[in-house]
């Protein structure tokens, strides 16, 4: 059938084109690879441990405590959350393929991105860029649902709006020459969107303006809190 033309399949209320499976598989690498609950952790390591002053003066141990927070707070908790919720039948699927799916784990997902925030913020030995990153996240979390009232929003197209939005705030704060890391993060966005694409239901117009939401609450949470 992969080889066959493409078919036309009508899922959720949204025309899709079944693509190849030679086009399928690697858009779902790419759609595992950077989950938006992942983005974090991967722009977190580059705060870390690629820019060359946010952490110069932190210990080994000091720098694995960073990472163990996010890790905990913003990607196994609400991973945790999603799963009770398609456990006790709250939600149809944990890949969250309906508005209405969606719901409970951005409302969920919005109380650890809050909580990691603090966790930041209350802490005066971690750089501002840090606590705005995370701040940026629960803005697009909190606008993810309200978009969610009128359309599924790609969360994926979020996360990469997100990761653009932190490295123009890095380049604008004239730390780290970001050309390479800005050009490297373009790609990956534009491979992210082009892989859900392919293997979701979302339409052109839900994936441009999760790129505009994810990209907007950055820049917003930077000029609040820095």
């Amino acid at each position: 059938m992969d080889n066959q033309s493409p078919l036309l399949e009508k899922e959720n209320g949204v025309n899709a084109i079944q693509q190849p499976l030679w086009l399928r598989i690697p858009a779902h690498v790419v759609s595992i690879l950077f989950h938006p609950l992942f983005v974090p952790v991967y722009v977190v390591y580059f705060i870390i441990f690629v820019h060359p002053h946010y952490f110069s003066g932190f210990s080994t141990p000091d720098k694995a405590q960073v990472i163990l927070i996010v890790l905990l707070n913003a990607v196994f908790f609400p991973l945790l959350s999603v799963l009770l919720l398609k456990g006790v039948g709250f939600i149809q699927s944990v890949f969250l393929h309906t508005q209405k799916d969606r719901i409970i784990p951005y409302m969920a997902c919005s109380i650890f991105f809050f909580w990691t925030y603090h966790v930041f913020r209350e802490q005066n030995q971690y750089p501002i860029v840090l606590t705005a990153f995370f701040f940026g996240i629960l803005l697009s979390a909190s606008a993810a649902l309200m978009a969610n009232i009128y359309y599924k929003i790609s969360m994926h197209a979020i996360g990469m709006g997100g990761l653009i939005g932190i490295g123009l705030v890095i380049m604008k704060s004239n730390t780290m020459l970001m050309t390479w890391p800005l050009c490297i993060a373009l790609l990956i966005a534009g491979l992210v969107c082009t892989s859900r694409l392919i293997v979701s239901n979302h339409t052109n117009r839900e994936i441009y303006m999760g790129l505009v939401f994810g990209l907007l609450c950055q820049l917003v949470a930077a000029l609040v809190i820095t």
